[in-house]
């Protein structure tokens, strides 16, 4: 496959279309769609409008389509037909609300946009309303020069971050045949693992963990508060749940993704059998990604919620946990239950396990078109690096085409001086912050992934046969 040619930064900061991609993420973060997971909230109208208002000028080479399942949460699908109907389709899904701040926390405004020394700070700037924009921008792009022989779809969802109940989802379950869920990207990708021995690795996310979350009732005895005497407290038996699920040891998985992650690191072999073998002591080693390593090598389970009682002087009769449970590629919801009895013993017996959110973790194949395309494009930036299929550890829209029998990957491109650890660290974080080099590298990438994955003779394609 041709190699692209890689425009640096400072030569490409004066392109029209990074001008243009940089503009439009500006206003997509100043349009402070928060999504707080209470009804009315997002409000993803706002950057749904600017992103129509964006492809004003090719409104004849483009289909857009607006879904609101309530008002204000609306989501923009835009679709850019090919030359061929047989030719591979591509879909870009991009999520354009954004997680609550402490604005108190936050050294930066939080919602303006702003750049400084070349980086800029905002809420979604990273998570992923640069992904976002880029992927609104390279659409624009392909309706203007009209070369794409397979379909492209530019898909604007609401909702994404309350785990796409009014976008993504929703748009699975009451309109599946609104866009292509055949070959998807999404967030993020395109970090860097650099090894002990400075090799380096970079980032494409392949699957994700799923949702188990459980909710545990303990039963106790009423009474009043000044005669406990004698009375099995709802309280005491919670807090002795809460402590053996606290106790329990998922078994750390022996995939090929979670092996391939650690001999990245190009550690020493006994640190290395360590990191497999799930000591968490090793876990230090990893400095930054220990909890993102620790919570793609496990089943996870967060006790996130605890609640008895009303008044100070009566004994409460019912008591709950609730846990955010995450399961890797593998777990069924049957063998999370496992997990939590066994941690229980003898308590198993008094506790009422309910289920709550469940989905099971979602993975997409390595040997498929769209996934040699983005390793060909990423060696094409980094050509002494190696690519790294990963699992993220928390949620994308995603899984959504995975069960639908489509592929998606998580895809972006960052300089070596952005580590996984440095991505990671910016995700619902205080000052989230993008540099711009990034923005720039992530346009090119997603230019030229979608060049040769929608021509006609498409050599990504190619290499299957």
């Amino acid at each position: 496959m041709h190699a692209p040619t890689i425009i640096p930064f400072a030569s490409f900061a004066h392109t029209a279309l990074y001008r243009d991609t940089l503009k439009l993420l500006q206003q997509l973060v100043r349009n402070a769609c928060v999504n707080d997971y209470t009804p009315g909230s997002g409000q993803e109208v706002r950057n749904a409008n600017t992103l129509k208002a964006f492809f004003a000028d090719v409104a004849d080479e483009v289909t857009i389509t607006r879904y609101e399942p309530e008002p204000g949460r609306t989501s923009l699908v835009v679709t850019v037909e090919g030359t061929d109907p047989e030719a591979e389709p591509l879909t870009f899904l991009g999520h354009i609300d954004v997680v609550p701040v402490d604005e108190a926390k936050w050294t930066k405004p939080p919602f303006e946009a702003l750049i400084e020394d070349d980086i800029i700070y905002g809420r979604g700037t990273v998570d992923m309303l640069f992904i976002t924009a880029t992927m609104a921008a390279i659409t624009r792009e392909v309706a203007r020069n009209k070369t794409n022989a397979g379909t492209l779809h530019f898909v604007a969802l609401a909702d994404e971050e309350a785990r796409g109940g009014l976008g993504a989802k929703w748009l699975k379950e009451h309109h599946p045949d609104a866009f292509s869920w055949k070959n998807c990207l999404s967030e993020t990708g395109g970090s860097h693992i650099l090894g002990q021995d400075g090799s380096d690795s970079l980032i494409v996310y392949v699957g994700e963990k799923g949702a188990a979350q459980r909710r545990i009732h303990v039963h106790g005895d009423p009474g009043h508060g000044s005669v406990p005497y004698a009375k099995e407290s709802a309280i005491v038996t919670i807090a002795e749940v809460a402590r053996r699920i606290a106790l329990a040891k998922p078994k750390v998985t022996d995939s090929e993704i979670w092996q391939g992650f650690v001999d990245a690191f190009r550690f020493d072999d006994a640190t290395t059998k360590a990191l497999k073998a799930g000591n968490e002591e090793s876990y230090r080693t990893l400095g930054e990604l220990a909890a993102y390593s620790d919570a793609v090598s496990h089943l996870t389970i967060a006790q996130t919620v605890l609640r008895a009682g009303q008044a100070i002087n009566v004994l409460p009769s019912h008591a709950w946990l609730e846990m955010d449970i995450r399961p890797l590629p593998g777990h069924s919801q049957d063998d999370v239950d496992a997990v939590l009895f066994d941690a229980l013993g003898d308590l198993a017996d008094k506790v009422e396990v309910e289920r709550l959110i469940c989905e099971d973790a979602t993975l997409s194949p390595t040997d498929t078109p769209l996934y040699r395309c983005l390793e060909n494009t990423l060696l094409s930036f980094f050509p002494q690096a190696q690519v790294l299929p990963m699992v993220a550890a928390g949620g994308s829209d995603l899984r959504f085409a995975r069960q639908l029998g489509g592929v998606g990957y998580g895809f972006a491109v960052h300089a070596v001086g952005r580590s996984l650890g440095h991505a990671h660290g910016q995700l619902h974080s205080h000052d989230e912050h993008l540099h711009l080099e990034d923005l720039a590298l992530t346009i090119q990438g997603y230019a030229h992934v979608t060049a040769t994955f929608l021509r006609a003779t498409n050599p990504c394609h190619m290499e299957e046969n």
